[in-house]
């Protein structure tokens, strides 16, 4: 179905890799992948944030080969 837009839009960034879409889409497949490992709040953001972590343990193992492939989404 087509989009209508009935009121004002705000984008304030767009990264290279980043999408935009209105409207019909079959498929949006990301261009790159990026895995991060932070503790308990680490990746919070906003206004008025308060965070209270006594204990936080981060598990960086990962056996795998490849998480996200995206060699055909180029």
């Amino acid at each position: 179905m087509p989009s209508f837009i009935s009121g004002p839009i705000k984008i304030t960034h767009v990264s290279g890799d980043g999408t935009v879409n209105f409207g019909d889409v079959l498929q949006i497949a990301p261009k790159s992948t990026l895995k991060s490992n932070t503790g308990s709040g680490g990746s919070n953001n906003g206004d008025f944030l308060q965070t209270n972590t006594f204990a936080s343990f981060t598990n960086t193992s990962d056996p795998d080969v490849a998480d996200s492939n995206t060699a055909a989404n180029n």
